[in-house]
């Protein structure tokens, strides 16, 4: 068991946490927020790609739009997925409206779309919208 290096969603410091510690509710030496809280957490371009470059735990972002009628569909099964998967993965959610040019960056070319990174490099990629068990056994395959 080693530590694993998670990027801290709310302020993008980096964090060692002890690997047995990852489901005991660790949190940011630098602003106290949760680390591992089991949602799926909105993000900012900025803190999503240092994490996908960072993080030693799967990174799964779900981009998605607020006038998406899927989108809103499955917001509530991906926050489910989320505290399925929690110590395992972290579910972030990226609002592709609001951060238009992120859309571009990542090639998402409909929504919602679930892009899966590990250790920097994306390893995979879903479109469409998918049910909480569809998305932990996807996450997990």
């Amino acid at each position: 068991m080693g530590d694993k290096t998670l990027t801290c969603l709310n302020c993008g410091q980096l964090n060692r946490v002890p690997e047995d510690k990852l489901t005991a509710g660790p949190k940011c030496g630098h602003c106290g927020k949760g680390l591992m809280t089991g949602q799926a957490m909105d993000v900012s371009p900025a803190v999503l790609e240092k994490a996908s470059k960072n993080d030693d735990l799967p990174l799964v972002v779900d981009f998605w739009a607020p006038w998406c009628g899927p989108c809103k569909m499955m917001g509530p099964e991906f926050s489910k997925a989320a505290k399925t998967l929690n110590g395992k993965a972290r579910l972030v959610k990226l609002d592709t409206q609001k951060h238009q040019s992120t859309g571009g960056r990542y090639r998402i070319r409909g929504i919602p779309t679930m892009v899966a990174f590990e250790r920097g490099k994306e390893k995979k990629r879903q479109s469409g919208a998918l049910r909480a068990g569809q998305i932990v056994s996807w996450v997990k395959g």
